[in-house]
């Protein structure tokens, strides 16, 4: 099934259930960090798009909850701190170069490799979601070294070019990593926020050269995925989402054996 042809072969049942994810990934974008990974498995699932397809209408989506999140931080001030700016500066030049890299590896995969290779980025990403919890453990010691500009610059590499792949937004892997290496949540989350846009804009630029673009489909899914994100924001600040994050990186973690094991 090509890209252009996906809207009209999927049935009611597949574009609920893909309006779904999107409302779902949306919110937990917003309420629980992780989340745009959910509209990467609901296209791979559902869809019968090719990987390139998948990726191309996954990361257009992401335009707009990224601006959105961008927008916030903003608002809110953290994108004004010099720190984060300097930050954001650097996660921004490697998304520009990591992207393309990872626009360029989708093309030489097939769906098998690509599903297995989903199967162990969602894996990762549940450990990394696991790892940012503990990390924000109060009863845990704070880092008390931030990480150099080339640990950063590594992390922002890395996360664009398998972002580029997989169609994936770039906060979902750049907060926990950051974390970890003793970044402050809210800089973390305003740089990763800024980068997203980047990764977002530039991946999308390299699938429509390549026509892997559902437009339909995008809307589908990016449309309830941008109500997702306002509601996730006001799920946010009056709910409890600890134990949230605990059970969706749980879900991760089962989720992606099965998706190597199904793609075999």
């Amino acid at each position: 099934m090509s890209a252009v042809h996906g809207f009209a072969d999927l049935g009611i049942v597949e574009l609920v259930l893909l309006a779904l994810c999107g409302l779902i990934g949306g919110i937990g974008i917003t309420a629980l960090g992780p989340g745009g990974v959910l509209v990467t498995l609901g296209l791979f699932a559902l869809s019968g798009l090719s990987p390139e397809a998948v990726a191309g209408t996954a990361i257009v989506t992401h335009l707009g909850s990224g601006s959105l999140g961008t927008g916030a931080y903003l608002r809110s001030g953290q994108l004004r701190e010099p720190a984060t700016r300097r930050l954001a500066l650097v996660l921004i030049s490697m998304a520009v170069l990591g992207t393309p890299l990872g626009v360029l590896a989708n093309a030489h995969v097939s769906k098998a490799v690509f599903g297995a290779l989903l199967g162990v980025c969602v894996i990762a990403i549940g450990l990394l979601i696991y790892l940012r919890e503990r990390r924000l453990d109060p009863r845990r010691e704070e880092v008390a070294h931030p990480p150099s500009q080339a640990v950063v610059a590594a992390i922002g590499l890395g996360v664009a070019a398998v972002s580029g792949l997989f169609g994936l937004g770039g906060p979902l892997l750049s907060v926990p990593l950051m974390l970890t290496t003793g970044v402050p949540m809210l800089t973390a989350l305003g740089a990763a926020q800024a980068q997203s846009i980047v990764i977002a804009g530039t991946g999308s630029i390299g699938y429509l050269l390549q026509g892997a673009i559902s437009w339909p489909l995008a809307a589908v899914v990016g449309v309830p995925e941008l109500v997702g994100v306002l509601l996730g924001w006001r799920l946010a600040h009056s709910l409890p989402t600890h134990r949230l994050r605990y059970g969706l990186a749980a879900a991760l973690v089962l989720l992606g054996p099965y998706l190597i094991l199904h793609s075999a």
